[in-house]
């Protein structure tokens, strides 16, 4: 059996050569970043993902603060290759930085007591879901993009250049840009290993 979903989910893979000519406009990203997120499930249609899109020179100076904020605790003599990998993110077209709304947790797990303990957890797996949406998407339109995780180190930062609420935890950071060489091949475990089915 084919399956749209499942090649689209095949297309999407981690691309660290990220260059800055993109097959389509700012507008067009933008609107497909805009969609992605919109479309990514949530429990209770909680819709407590949050998004803040970065293009150009104000991506750059995002792997600037991240590098500021790194080469205060990574050895000197270790920091060109920590160095090499944010200039690879800052070479792109732009930044998706991802964040939960807590103050949506918190109205729910008041409204909604008895599931209290589940909201944050319900909270991740829908941000991560709107990651995946995002790059799904991002890869379908052949854009590049990997999804890094430098918070909390740069969540002060995040939150003075770029003004966001104190109410938004940043979860991860996808950089992504034009494709200037082939995905890596990807291996898979063996199904054994991973799926029981019954029935």
């Amino acid at each position: 059996m084919s399956s749209q979903a499942i090649s689209l989910f095949k297309k999407r893979r981690s691309q660290y050569a990220l260059g800055k000519s993109l097959p389509v406009s700012q507008n067009d990203v933008t609107h497909l970043i805009k969609q992605a997120v919109r479309e990514a499930p949530s429990a209770f249609n909680a819709q407590s993902s949050r998004a803040v899109i970065l293009f150009g020179a104000e991506s750059q100076k995002f792997w600037e603060r991240a590098k500021d904020e790194l080469r205060k605790i990574v050895p000197a003599e270790a920091f060109a290759a920590t160095e090499g990998k944010l200039n690879s993110f800052a070479a792109g077209t732009g930044t998706v930085l991802f964040f939960v709304d807590t103050d949506v947790v918190k109205g729910l797990q008041e409204q909604f007591a008895l599931y209290a303990d589940n909201f944050p957890v319900w909270a991740e797996q829908s941000n991560g879901m709107a990651q995946f949406a995002v790059w799904t998407a991002l890869a379908d339109a052949d854009i590049g993009a990997s999804l890094q995780h430098y918070n909390p180190l740069v969540d002060q930062g995040v939150r003075e250049a770029w003004g966001v609420p104190a109410h938004w935890t940043l979860r991860a950071q996808m950089p992504f840009g034009s494709n200037e060489a082939p995905h890596g091949e990807k291996t898979y475990m063996e199904d054994e290993a991973r799926f029981k089915v019954f029935g």
